[in-house]
């Protein structure tokens, strides 16, 4: 299944929203902005292509 993510505007949007899920029996989770920074990030960090390898001289060049 399917998951969905919406932002909404305003604080009436997220009750209005919130409402209309609840009355279409429709289960959802509310999520802090921080979780979903973590969402993102770990949706980049699953399509990152690993099989390329670097090497620690090049990591420790550019760290400087």
């Amino acid at each position: 299944m399917k998951g969905l993510v919406i932002t909404p505007k305003t604080n009436t949007e997220f009750r209005f929203l919130s409402s209309l899920l609840k009355k279409l029996g429709i289960t959802s989770a509310t999520m802090s902005v921080e979780e979903m920074e973590d969402l993102g990030l770990a949706h980049l960090m699953k399509s990152v292509n690993r099989s390329k390898k670097t090497s620690r001289a090049s990591i420790m060049q550019k760290l400087k």
